[in-house]
């Protein structure tokens, strides 16, 4: 049978693998995260955390493309669970500032073996594939057309 739309067909859509993608990625976090009561949002969330101790909510959004509808309740989660505190800024009240906190910090050490059983164990790729497909997202994501 002839299909008349064939923009219409799934085979056809850049969007259906990367959604698809994404969610088989996240579900190979999550056995690792789960014990920890942790998600995947909230895990990304920790890894700037990590690295940059402190972060206005702004810039945590920009980060991981994330809207403030999402992170809101999931800081709210973390400052309750103690491993961030929010201040508003002392430059501009309209700004919040994350801090992690010591136990905010502890959590590095459980999740630090967690990339490299993603590596061994979910990826199909080589690793130079996998390098490529990083920087075709990046390209994606930050909408560089070169």
């Amino acid at each position: 049978m002839a299909q008349e739309y064939e923009q219409l067909l799934l085979k056809n859509q850049l969007c259906f693998p990367l959604y698809a993608c994404g969610r088989k990625i996240v579900n190979a976090y999550t056995p690792y995260l789960k014990p920890l009561g942790l998600t995947y949002t909230q895990y990304v969330v920790l890894m700037v955390l990590w690295e940059k101790e402190s972060v206005n909510v702004g810039q945590l959004g920009s980060t991981l493309h994330l809207d403030a509808g999402t992170l809101t309740p999931l800081l709210k989660q973390f400052e309750k669970k103690g491993y961030i505190t929010r201040a508003r800024s002392k430059d501009d009240e309209r700004i919040t500032v994350i801090h992690i906190t010591p136990a905010g910090n502890a959590l590095k050490k459980s999740c630090k073996d967690i990339p490299e059983k993603i590596a061994q164990g979910n990826l199909a790729l080589t690793k130079t594939d996998a390098m490529k497909l990083y920087k075709l997202l990046y390209k994606f994501l930050e909408g560089n057309n070169e």
